[in-house]
């Protein structure tokens, strides 16, 4: 399975990886036979939130002689309190259940540490501004974790914590059907229907495309939840589109989002696995959604790039979708010097469109992509 680096961490991730949450309350032999079935296909990264006693102890049982194959996400503030899961920010159980996390996982070390969910001013707060940050830092210090991170809903929080420049990687809910969604939306919201019924919801949310810009920047590698919309996108009676879009073409959605490194999906049986893994031998025309939101009224993205490719071939071998990304960094942004950097180190650049307008007969988008180059050009002088 193909791997991409998760932003400056250093770590090397599966494009699919595990969401462990539908693993709670399964025997062990459905667990084990779900975790050899990920690290059999390639997926190298799992999500582990879940503060269940049993679940983790399984967990860690069906890792045994295969730790050293998989990068563990576990969650700093996920706890186990009177027989339920809760998260806190209250620091002795903060580190009681990140010790429970490394005893029960068998683990001296967790790869991703997650500060967990994250998504209102006060969250932001009791956090940031509070020892758990404190006690996080030290962690990665120690080496008890490799990486940090936080999970959040919310983009506005979730770039508030990517701009302190203290996070590695974002836990974050990715779709093209919550991309349309303002930060104004709770986590409640992302899941009922009537949310998609505004007539003013329109193209991506600039709060969630400044997001992705910002990690991008920042180097914060995208580990992405949710990205089928908790199945709703894969039924048209459910799909805020009015058409069903298949797992394959909401995996490349996500993973064609800026500063994204792995998707990743839960699943109960090695059968959900190997359909989930299936994305790597997906065909173009599997993977391409551009079609579907092209056509749809909500997704009014005409003249914007979605990085999608379908512009493709080009008879001088421009990366149209990667000319394209650096330069909406650039623009929208204050113009971070690792987007100049990674532009120019591009072998092909603006500067050599030779102007034929293929690209733009191709593009679902209706995207100007001579003018962008020459904004390119003038942009960044190559």
């Amino acid at each position: 399975m193909n791997r991409r680096p998760l932003g400056k961490s250093g770590l090397l991730v599966s494009e699919v990886g595990l969401g462990c949450e539908h693993l709670q309350g399964m025997e062990y032999g459905q667990i084990k036979a779900v975790v050899d079935a990920a690290l059999d296909a390639g997926i190298n990264i799992f999500d582990v939130f879940m503060s269940e006693p049993q679940v983790r102890s399984d967990l860690g049982k069906a890792l045994r002689g295969r730790r050293d194959e998989v990068l563990l996400q576990g969650h700093i503030g996920a706890a186990w309190l009177n027989g339920q899961y809760c998260r806190t920010r209250d620091l002795e159980q903060c580190r009681l259940f990140f010790e429970d996390f490394l005893t029960r996982l068998e683990t001296d070390t967790v790869d991703l540490g997650m500060l967990h969910f994250v998504d209102t001013e006060e969250d932001y707060a009791s956090v940031f501004d509070s020892a758990v940050i404190d006690y996080a830092l030290e962690l990665k210090a120690s080496g008890k974790i490799r990486a940090l991170g936080m999970s959040s809903h919310n983009p506005y929080i979730a770039r508030r914590a990517v701009e302190t420049g203290l996070l590695d990687a974002l836990l974050f809910s990715v779709n093209p059907a919550y991309d349309l969604l303002p930060e104004t939306v709770d986590i409640d919201g992302l899941f009922r229907g009537e949310t998609y019924l505004d007539d003013s919801l329109s193209g991506t949310d600039p709060a969630r495309a400044a997001l992705y810009r910002a990690c991008e920047a920042q180097q914060v590698g995208i580990t992405v939840m949710k990205g089928f919309g908790a199945g709703a996108l894969l039924k048209e009676e459910s799909s805020p589109f009015g058409v069903a879009l298949s797992p394959v073409q909401c995996i490349h959605y996500a993973l064609t989002r800026p500063a994204v490194a792995s998707v990743l999906v839960g699943c109960r049986t090695p059968e959900e696995v190997a359909k989930a893994a299936a994305y790597e031998q997906a065909s173009p025309e599997e993977r391409d959604y551009s079609a579907i939101l092209a056509s749809t009224p909500k997704y009014s993205l005409r003249g914007k790039c979605m990085y999608c490719n379908h512009c493709l071939p080009c008879p001088v071998e421009i990366d149209v979708a990667q000319v394209n990304k650096y330069l909406d960094l650039v623009q929208n942004e204050s113009g971070p010097a690792t987007a100049a950097e990674h532009y120019r180190a591009l072998k092909v650049h603006g500067s050599d469109c030779i102007q034929c307008g293929a690209c733009e007969e191709r593009c679902p988008f209706g995207v100007p992509v001579r003018v962008r180059m020459q904004q390119a050009e003038e942009l960044f002088g190559i």
